[in-house]
């Protein structure tokens, strides 16, 4: 619930903000992609500023998503190993569980069956 609420306190003004960039940068801009021919660019693209802006953002987060991905690769590696560790100690223990019983009913049947 915490969780929730901070993320409401968090969001809605960054929503906030984010159209208010939105309608106060509607103006075209040209994005060249011709570094040589600036005047008469061969590839260019015209957009309302804001979309640049809401363009960069995303491309940060994927950006950013990815990189926190790949930096805890090692955790979940040794999450993996772990996990199958356990796995076999559990296997393990559990055999040893049923060993036991199958143990401790066969002597149990040996005293039932002497002591008549």
């Amino acid at each position: 619930m915490f969780r929730r609420v901070l993320s409401l306190l968090i969001g809605f003004p960054l929503g906030i903000i984010l159209v208010a960039i939105a309608v106060s940068n509607r103006q075209p801009v040209d994005l060249i992609l011709d570094p040589f021919r600036p005047e008469t660019p061969a590839l260019s693209i015209e957009l309302p500023f804001y979309i640049y802006l809401m363009a960069a953002l995303v491309v940060g987060v994927i950006l950013g998503g990815v990189a926190t991905w790949m930096g805890q690769g090692r955790w979940r590696q040794t999450a993996r190993s772990q996990g199958r560790r356990a796995a076999r100690w559990q296997a393990e223990a559990d055999r040893l569980a049923r060993e036991r019983e199958i143990s401790s009913a066969a002597s149990s049947q040996t005293v039932a069956i002497s002591g008549r």
